[in-house]
């Protein structure tokens, strides 16, 4: 080795020194699945339906198939940040980077989710949710095999960019989006709600390996939904829990190669807004 490049080396590993930070440790603690759980807020569901949702996160978390489906995994642990959002602009991080490898992890995480009654705000970006999503993995601290975002939401994406622009980009940094489109209609609803929302999650919102989505047609639906959709993430098609899920439920639908959707169609019907109040 020559003089100059030794001196580099010396000048890094001192620098490193100085700054308390050996190489080694900014090592990525290695885990199964980095998770980031982006859920939906707006102010097109009431308190009640908002109650719903965290208790059916809290639920799912403890429970034992998901636990098990964890413990299956290679490193036997996942990693899991707990989001709500809205608009553009308001994305609320309510449990941030935790492992998860048992059940007493899983408690803290419930814990921390129950702390606080969830808030609400104004319009509905799915691609700032997605967005902000993304921008969480940079900084979690882990290396997952897989990254994922598991995004819900009672609506289409009606502010920010282009959702399925956003998506494409997501995916191609290796990044899986899955969907919990919500169906329910039974808090308060306006003209922005469409008919075909699990169609437009599967053409513009999920993407991804294995990407799929699972849709809530009634709020009695929401807790197994969240659980099976935590094991098949957790397990990935190949496992014998995505065989037996499929045999004992309706198939999840999975990503299309060609979207069929008008993924725009948030955006155009909020443009065409003109007597309805600033709301979702």
């Amino acid at each position: 080795m020559s003089a100059f490049p030794r001196a580099r080396h010396l000048l890094s590993a001192a620098a490193a020194l100085t700054l308390g930070l050996a190489p080694e440790s900014r090592a990525a603690e290695p885990v199964d699945v980095e998770l980031v759980l982006a859920v939906d807020v707006s102010l097109s569901m009431s308190p009640a339906e908002l109650e719903i949702q965290r208790r059916g996160y809290v639920a799912a978390l403890t429970h034992d198939t998901v636990l098990q489906a964890i413990a299956d995994g290679a490193y036997g642990k996942i990693a899991v940040t707990y989001v709500e959002w809205a608009g553009t602009t308001w994305q609320h991080v309510i449990v941030p980077w935790t492992v998860i490898a048992n059940r007493a992890d899983a408690a803290r995480v419930v814990e921390q989710l129950s702390a606080h009654a969830p808030n609400s705000a104004r319009r509905t970006s799915i691609s700032g949710a997605l967005q902000f999503g993304s921008d969480l993995f940079a900084e979690s601290g882990f290396r997952g095999v897989k990254r994922v975002i598991d995004i819900s939401g009672d609506g289409p994406n009606n502010q920010g960019a282009p959702v399925d622009v956003v998506r494409d980009g997501l995916v191609k940094q290796g990044i899986t989006i899955n969907g919990l489109p919500l169906m329910t209609r039974s808090g308060f609803t306006s003209v922005y709600d469409v008919n075909y929302l699990d169609r437009y999650y599967t053409d513009c919102v999920i993407g991804g390996p294995g990407a799929f989505m699972i849709p809530v047609n009634e709020w009695t639906q929401f807790p197994e939904a969240i659980r099976r959709k935590l094991v098949l993430e957790l397990a990935g098609p190949a496992s014998p829990q995505w065989a037996a899920d499929e045999a004992a439920h309706s198939p999840v639908v999975l990503a299309q190669d060609k979207p069929a959707t008008d993924c725009q169609v948030g955006e155009k019907m909020w443009r065409d807004r003109s007597w309805m109040y600033d709301s979702r």
